[in-house]
């Protein structure tokens, strides 16, 4: 089992305890918004975030991002481990978000991806009307690779798909 830690939360596997917390902000409009599950989330596939894979398993591994005793939302690796790259994701409670909280989480995900997993490289998707998850990512030293337009069905509409990278030579801790 991975836990995380940095100075204000600890990062660590979800528990069939922590769906309901889940389900509330998974399921709460301004969370959801620009992210790619089907609404409403079910208790069946919020348990499907729940695993004790370590990060860097192929595929995406969930970890619960903790400030306290309070879950404040979710990080996310999906490690393809043949090219070496994986790609990160973040969701925060309404409550936790504008705190931080998230460039933290990623900022530990990201050193354990690179430092303790030796990736190449990684890589995050965004909906690009939501300038916050842009700013954070080119706060986080990531680059904006290109936007494929109108490429995404989302929420009955077709959404444009902001990609973003970063190589693991490009990263300072």
């Amino acid at each position: 089992m991975t836990v995380l830690t940095t100075p204000r939360l600890s990062l660590r596997p979800l528990t069939p305890a922590d769906l309901p917390a889940v389900l509330a902000y998974r399921n709460d409009p301004q969370v959801a918004r620009y992210q790619g599950w089907a609404l409403p989330a079910i208790l069946e596939a919020a348990a499907a975030l729940v695993a004790d894979a370590p990060l860097g398993t192929p595929g995406w591994v969930q970890r619960g991002v903790w400030a306290g005793a309070r879950l404040a939302g979710d990080v996310a690796l999906n490690t393809d481990s043949w090219r070496q790259q994986a790609e990160l994701g973040v969701t925060l409670a309404a409550w936790a978000q504008g705190q931080g909280y998230a460039a933290e989480a990623l900022r530990a995900v990201m050193a354990h991806a690179f430092d303790d997993l030796g990736l190449h490289r990684l890589h995050a998707s965004a909906d690009p009307r939501n300038g916050a998850v842009a700013r954070l990512l080119t706060r986080l030293g990531f680059r904006h690779e290109g936007t494929s337009l109108r490429s995404c069905w989302h929420r009955d509409e077709w959404a444009d798909d902001a990609r973003y990278g970063l190589l693991r030579s490009e990263w300072t801790p």
